[in-house]
C-alpha cells in the first residue's frame, strides 16, 4: 500500500526541514509539505534539498485542518500519515502503522506512541480515554509519565488518535469526509475521529511505533491564541457531537464552573489578556452557527 506523509508548515522552514531529514526513503512513500500562508515561502529552497517532496502553497493560513485538507486533495496514498512539522520519525514508524491498517480493515486511523523530543524518556501520548460530554474533557493516557515500558506492545482500540501523528485510511476519509475547517486549531482531530467512527471505523494506537514531538512550536506553549481556540473549540466540539441533554448539562457546567475558574487562574498568573480571549470564545459560540467559517479571533 502507498503511504502519503502530509505535514503543514507555517513560518517554520527550519523546523520542517528537521522533520524532512528524519523521514526515511521508503518504497511507495510520498511526502507532501503544505505551506500554510507563511510570510516567506521557503518551498523553493526546501525543494532543492528534497527534490522528491511535493510542495503545496496556500497564500492564506487555513489552520491545521485547512492545511491538511489541501494535502488530502493531492495525496496519492492509500494511507495518509498526518504529522506535525515539529516531529521526528524513528525507524520503522511508517511500516508499523501501515501494518496495522493492512491487517485490520476495521481500523480507520491509528497513532503511534508519542514522546517528548526534548525529554525522550517521557511519554506524551499512548492513547486517549473517551471524552465526557458533560464536561468536554478526557485524558491522555501516559501523559508526562516516564517511559518504563508500561505501555509497550499495545496495538488496540483507543478513543481518539493524536493530531500530531495519525495515519488514516483513505477510504475512511472518503466515507467520513475531510476535516472540519472551522476548528482552525485544536479539537479538529477529535471531531474528525468522531466522524470516522460514525462511518464504521475504529481508532487504534500502536505503541510499538514511536514518534518524537517538540510540541506547540507553532503557537507557543501558552498564548492568547491557544487559550481562545482551546476554549472556543471545546464548546464547538460539544455542539457538533454531543446528544442534546448532555449539551445542556455541559453549557451550565462551562459557564458556571469553567469560566469562573479560568478567570481566577488567569488573574493569578497575571495573564489578563486571556480573559478577553475566553469571553470571545464563549461569545463566538453564542453568536455563530456550529458550521460557521468565521473564526472570530482578533
Amino acid at each position: 500500500m502507498k503511504v502519503s506523509v502530509i505535514t503543514v508548515n507555517f513560518n517554520q522552514p527550519g523546523v520542517t526541514e528537521e522533520l524532512l531529514a528524519t523521514i526515511p526513503a521508503i518504497e511507495d512513500l510520498e511526502v507532501i509539505v503544505v505551506d500554510n500562508g507563511s510570510e516567506k515561502d521557503a518551498s523553493s529552497q526546501l525543494q532543492a534539498k528534497y527534490p522528491t517532496v511535493k510542495f503545496i502553497r496556500s497564500e492564506k493560513n487555513l489552520g491545521f485542518a485547512g492545511g491538511n485538507n489541501l494535502g488530502i486533495k493531492q495525496a496519492a496514498g492509500d494511507y495518509l500519515f498526518f504529522v506535525n512539522n515539529d516531529t521526528e520519525f524513528t525507524p520503522g514508524l511508517v511500516e508499523k502503522l501501515a501494518e496495522v491498517l493492512d491487517t485490520h480493515p476495521e481500523v480507520g486511523m491509528v497513532s503511534p506512541k508519542i514522546k517528548y523530543f526534548y525529554n525522550k524518556g517521557m511519554i506524551q501520548y499512548a492513547g486517549y480515554t473517551p471524552l465526557n460530554y458533560y464536561t468536554g474533557r478526557n485524558s491522555c493516557i501516559g501523559l508526562r509519565e516516564n517511559d518504563e515500558g508500561q505501555y509497550d506492545h499495545i496495538t488496540a482500540p483507543t478513543a481518539y488518535c493524536h493530531g500530531a501523528a495519525m495515519m488514516v485510511r483513505k477510504t475512511a476519509i472518503e466515507k467520513a469526509g475531510i476535516m472540519n475547517e472551522n476548528f482552525f486549531l485544536y479539537y479538529e482531530e477529535l471531531d474528525w475521529g468522531e466522524h470516522i467512527k460514525r462511518a464504521g471505523y475504529q481508532a487504534w494506537v500502536c505503541t510499538d511505533a514511536l514518534i518524537y514531538h517538540k510540541e506547540s512550536v507553532s503557537v507557543g506553549k501558552n498564548s492568547r491564541l491557544k487559550e481562545y481556540f482551546m476554549n472556543r473549540n471545546r464548546i464547538l466540539f460539544i455542539r457538533r457531537n454531543a446528544p442534546f441533554f448532555k449539551k445542556i448539562i455541559f453549557y451550565f457546567y462551562f459557564i458556571l464552573m469553567v469560566v469562573p475558574r479560568n478567570v481566577v487562574n488567569y488573574i493569578k498568573a497575571k495573564n489578563y489578556n486571556y480573559i478577553s480571549a475566553l469571553i470571545q470564545a464563549v461569545w463566538w459560540n453564542l453568536t455563530h452557527n456550529k458550521n460557521s467559517k468565521d473564526l472570530g479571533y482578533h
